[in-house]
């Protein structure tokens, strides 16, 4: 039975191939040799109904384990932080669910407002001048920071940290290589920091800015103060690379002397959602506010004198002379901004400061019982906030699938990235003391 929300009914079919001329679908393929074309019918399984496929849906999505399944120590980007309610709340409300990109922009106020409030929350948290609306994910916010800082400086090499996350530098590589910009990498110090030493010799005139990320990707709280002089006195760009939660607790980007701040969005009120999607995010100062990728959203008043919210900037592609153009950008993600500005106004700045203690108290707290057991050793000597490097000389694939069995989802084995022997543990506000001790029971008898 042919039902009128279903295309492609037998008298469909016969009117449009009436009007082209041709007695038959197969006619249309004429041109394609028989032997490569599919013969019969294709093999599928019989339609099923919505009960079944409910039921059937439902089997397949349980086979997936998640952070509300297992207690979760694994980081390295992705974070299993606590999202208040309120987030998911707001940003369901079709207001701001249903919205598409705005070409006629001024039209959604509302949508412009909640952008507005997220764009000045990213400005209070990183310490800068201005933000944009976002960029598509943590690593493309550097690369696109990376081309703005070649852009800005006129030249064609960029310096990047060891610290920063091997996806970052992969993404980076990619978009730089079609630029013809140059990375060179600053090594680690054996204390796992930024080498200032090495960066003094890699810098020279050709050098456009530093990609630095502090927290690194090995957990270690950077000390930038000789490197940001370094980097300002060869008149390069200081990018850093954040966890905005460790800027409840740690100095903000503003204070070091950064001139572009990036950063993966995801611990701000977002799920892990299987990698995504996220936001990345974006500030710098008032003097690179019109190389900034992305867009600006900005504050004005009516005729009336009312409140009023705009399109203030755009310097993409689809707006000025390709070669103009600070990025290629399209888009955004502004509903997960919308859900990071939530999430910014309901924790607050008290809110943000016990996330950050609370993370970085329990990492320290879980370090140590580890090394209680013998079985592990902190690698490096600085400070870190919420991940750390342990050393060990257990099997890290039969350690990971054991915990998994015990509910557990464990640390990062660093021999993905080069790094046998290691693990990277993570430990956000959302892990308990019980959660804790389950671990490390788990691992004395392993």
């Amino acid at each position: 039975m042919n039902h009128p929300y279903l295309p492609g009914t037998d008298k469909d079919l016969k009117f449009m191939l009436d009007r082209i001329g041709v007695s038959s679908v197969e006619d249309l393929f004429q041109a394609v040799p028989k032997d490569v074309r599919l013969q019969g019918l294709l093999d599928l399984e019989p339609a099923k109904s919505e009960i079944e496929i409910r039921r059937n849906i439902g089997a397949m999505a349980n086979k997936n384990k998640s952070v509300d399944d297992l207690t979760c120590f694994l980081g390295a980007g992705f974070y299993d932080h606590f999202i208040p309610s309120t987030v998911k709340h707001i940003v369901s409300r079709s207001e701001f669910y249903t919205a598409y990109t705005p070409y006629q922009p001024e039209i959604a106020q509302g949508t412009l407002q909640s952008v507005w409030e997220y764009q000045s929350m990213m400005c209070m948290l990183t310490g800068m001048d201005v933000s944009n609306v976002s960029m598509y994910d943590g690593p493309t916010a550097a690369a696109e920071a990376a081309m703005m800082a070649t852009g800005v400086k006129r030249r064609n090499k960029v310096l990047v940290s060891e610290g920063v996350h091997p996806d970052t530098k992969a993404v980076m590589k990619a978009y730089l290589e079609f630029r013809d910009v140059e990375i060179e990498y600053v090594p680690l110090t054996e204390e796992g920091r930024t080498d200032a030493a090495k960066l003094g010799e890699l810098l020279d005139k050709e050098v456009a800015g530093l990609v630095v990320a502090n927290p690194n990707f090995y957990g270690v709280i950077e000390d930038l103060t000789e490197v940001n002089e370094k980097v300002q006195g060869n008149k390069s760009l200081l990018i850093m690379q954040v966890d905005p939660i460790s800027l409840g607790l740690l100095k903000t980007p503003g204070e070091i002397g950064a001139d572009i701040v990036v950063g993966e969005g995801q611990a701000l009120g977002q799920n892990m959602n299987y990698g995504g999607p996220t936001l990345g995010f974006l500030t710098t100062t008032d003097k690179l506010t019109r190389k900034i990728p992305g867009r600006i959203i900005g504050r004005t008043t009516d005729l009336d004198g009312n409140p009023a919210y705009v399109l203030t900037l755009q310097a993409r592609e689809q707006h000025i002379r390709r070669e103009k153009a600070t990025s290629n950008i399209c888009s955004d993600q502004t509903l997960n901004s919308i859900a990071a500005g939530v999430y910014l106004a309901t924790m607050g700045p008290e809110g943000m400061k016990t996330a950050a203690i609370q993370s970085a108290q329990k990492a320290h707290y879980l370090a140590k019982k580890l090394e209680a057991t013998g079985k592990f050793k902190l690698k490096y000597s600085a400070p870190f906030f919420k991940e750390f490097v342990m050393e060990t000389e257990l099997d890290v694939k039969d350690l990971n699938k054991k915990l998994m069995d015990k509910g557990i989802m464990g640390p990062l084995n660093l021999e993905v990235h080069g790094h046998p022997g290691e693990v990277l543990f993570a430990v956000t506000e959302n892990r308990s003391k019980a959660e804790m001790d389950k671990l490390v029971e788990a691992l004395e008898v392993i």
